[in-house]
């Protein structure tokens, strides 16, 4: 079963590229003048090498802002800064200088092409006025702890930025601007993704409130006052186009599936829980929901609660919590991954365990609880050989998580 899921996962992440999406849109795009090309996210260096393969000699200049170690190389004409995710450093802050720099040059009758994917909410950063990158990488740690939703942490980022909630696009003041993106956002908020570099921020004083009160955020007085004051910026002149989402990750997944002889059932594109919840949930599934062989799917961006001091990510910690489930059962699998080749702060995608996980790992005087109460679901993995290690793909729609049953 082992070798059915690696090929689902091969083939899934082959089929959710960006770079058809981009060369479409981009074809449906009247491009005049000099072409400047600003990538941020984690797919940004395979969407601006499409968008250089399409421009050819109109490419005038571009730069590609982009998580550690997702670079693939030198590109002509394009700047490559790689800068920290999920919070933000120096380098986003540099990033986010040099993008300005760029739009800047820009002269009336040329063209700005936008090219966003996920995490660029990190990758790029100017803190607002009164504020310093510390502020904001404290802040954000406070909620990616505590398990905040990834909809939930874009509401405050867009408060404390300089470059977010349409900040960045109110540069574009004379020249045609066109952004493409790539979404990582359950539902496509399309102002969620990337924190709206590129849309007005419709979040309100009232929901910040509450993300505030809900998770008992420690908050400076200076950043707090930022927070509750910041207006929305509605000087934007720009035409935005969403290709590529979870639910094409979860559709590739469901087909690769048939593929190989199993029914495939997606059962939700917008699975927003706790990982350790989700994990229990999908692998409960293996008590024949379906005729076998069938694959149970899901799409979406779990949260994990941090209680421990151990290494680990969301989908790691949802393949482990689904180990226990699966205990003992026979012809059952189940694999979680996140589509951009990292979970959390890791160097693997996701987690991949049987039957025959929790009876392995207990042998070696491993409880999986214990584990997950440390947060500790990496090393755990590792030692039975149930980490996914794909490095980085080239794209960003969330996590797709699969239960095979034969």
């Amino acid at each position: 079963m082992r070798e059915d899921a690696y090929k689902i996962i091969k083939e899934t992440l082959a089929d959710c590229l960006p770079d058809k999406a981009v060369r479409d849109s981009l074809n449906k795009l009247e491009l005049s003048g000099k072409v400047y090309v600003a990538a941020v996210g984690k797919a940004a260096w395979v969407m601006a090498k499409t968008a250089a393969d399409f421009l050819g000699n109109r490419l005038e200049k571009g730069i590609i802002i982009t998580k550690y170690e997702h670079s693939r190389g030198a590109l002509d004409k394009f700047e490559i800064i790689e800068a920290g995710h999920p919070t933000p450093d120096e380098n986003s802050v540099l990033g986010a200088k040099r993008a300005i720099d760029l739009i800047r040059e820009v002269d009336e009758g040329d063209t700005v092409l936008l090219l966003l994917s996920g995490g660029g909410s990190s990758l790029v950063e100017l803190p607002m006025p009164g504020l310093t990158l510390s502020d904001i990488q404290g802040v954000t740690k406070q909620l990616l702890f505590c398990g905040a939703g990834i909809t939930e942490i874009n509401v405050l980022r867009k408060k404390l930025s300089a470059m977010k909630g349409g900040k960045f696009a109110a540069y574009l003041k004379h020249a045609k601007a066109y952004s493409i993106i790539l979404s990582d956002i359950i539902g496509d908020n399309d102002d969620m993704i990337a924190s709206g570099l590129t849309y007005p921020d419709e979040s309100t004083v009232d929901e910040v409130k509450k993300i505030i009160e809900k998770y008992h955020l420690t908050l400076d007085e200076r950043v707090e006052e930022v927070l509750l004051s910041s207006q929305p910026c509605r000087d934007i002149n720009i035409e935005n186009h969403v290709v590529g989402s979870v639910k094409d990750l979860c559709r590739a997944a469901a087909v690769h599936a048939g593929e190989l002889g199993y029914s495939s059932h997606i059962l939700t594109t917008s699975m927003q829980c706790e990982a350790r919840e989700a994990g229990t949930w999908i692998a409960s599934m293996y008590k024949d929901a379906y005729p076998r062989p069938y694959a149970v799917i899901a799409g979406g961006e779990t949260v994990v609660k941090v209680t421990g001091t151990g290494m680990g990510g969301r989908n790691q910690e949802l393949a482990l919590s689904a180990a226990g489930v699966l205990k003992g059962q026979k012809n059952v699998l189940l694999f979680s991954l996140g589509s951009d080749g990292t979970d959390g702060p890791t160097d693997a995608a996701g987690g991949i365990v049987d039957g025959s996980t929790a009876e392995r790992l207990e042998a070696m005087g491993l409880d999986v609880e214990q584990i997950l109460q440390e947060n500790d679901s990496y090393h755990a993995l590792q030692r039975v050989d149930g980490l996914i290690m794909t490095g980085a793909t080239g794209t960003n729609i969330n996590d797709v998580t699969v239960l095979l049953c034969k």
